[in-house]
């Protein structure tokens, strides 16, 4: 095969891979939590003819050698953890976290899952759920028939009781942070998961050792910008054309050659 050809090819890959990640971040503008992915690449193999710095025939260091590349490939993704827009619901029981932090809840496979997703409500029991149904860890459960629930910056929750008219603590949400939350593991439903690469949690009050404060009666919007996304969707577009064109390219100068052999 043609190296241009093959090097075409694996441009093709990466900018197809671009795109997907392009598209599920536009999917997600609206998801509340989003973080949104970035791609990263990096360059193959080199094949080295002369090296920099080699003799020539004539005794002197060549200056340049003779490096010929072999194309890219995809080297990761990366969540990207700046802090979405606040949006104002005015429901009691919404939490959005403003600064570093994420909300523990009990995970589908049985370990602890982690999410900025501060939907929450109480389940039929009275405990504080997600909007999927997670449990909050340490469970909070809210008595029958509480009224005028508080939840404080430092993740205090209050709420006014039908035996006093003062009111009563009755839970604390706690917030954990991560070394690398970039490490973490995306499982979807805006879950989280600890790995190797994101280091062992650390859990703590809110507002304190540099974890973010809660706001009630707010979420967090997708830290998705539309137009940069845009932008990057029509670059990947030309730069997937491109590829396409050198492949036609390489293919022709083949053609020419094999017809210029007979």
């Amino acid at each position: 095969m043609n190296p241009a050809m093959w090097i075409s090819k694996t441009g093709v890959q990466a900018q197809d891979a671009k795109l997907q990640a392009i598209a599920n971040n536009l999917a997600n503008v609206n998801t509340v939590g989003f973080k949104r992915d970035r791609v990263m690449f990096e360059d193959l193999f080199y094949q080295v003819e002369r090296q920099p710095g080699a003799q020539t025939e004539d005794g002197t260091a060549a200056p340049t050698g003779v490096q010929l590349g072999n194309g890219t490939r995809m080297v990761g993704t990366q969540k990207v953890f700046t802090n979405g827009s606040l949006q104002t619901t005015g429901q009691n029981l919404d939490v959005a976290i403003v600064g570093n932090g994420f909300l523990q809840v009990e995970g589908p496979n049985g370990r602890p899952a982690y999410t900025r997703a501060g939907q929450l409500q109480p389940s039929p029991e009275g405990r504080l759920v997600t909007a999927q149904g997670q449990r909050i860890q340490p469970e909070i459960t809210i008595p029958a028939g509480a009224t005028g629930i508080t939840i404080g910056e430092n993740g205090v929750v209050t709420a006014t009781l039908s035996t006093s008219a003062v009111p009563q603590e009755i839970g604390q949400l706690r917030l954990t942070q991560f070394v690398n939350p970039a490490g973490l593991l995306a499982l979807g439903d805006n879950l989280f998961q600890e790995t190797a690469a994101s280091g062992a949690p650390t859990e703590g009050v809110p507002g304190e050792n540099g974890l973010g404060k809660l706001k009630q009666g707010a979420l967090e919007g997708s830290n998705v910008q539309v137009v940069e996304e845009m932008v990057d969707m029509i670059a990947a577009q030309r730069t997937y054309e491109m590829n396409t064109k050198v492949l036609s390219a390489a293919d022709n100068m083949l053609q020419t050659l094999a017809q210029a052999a007979r």
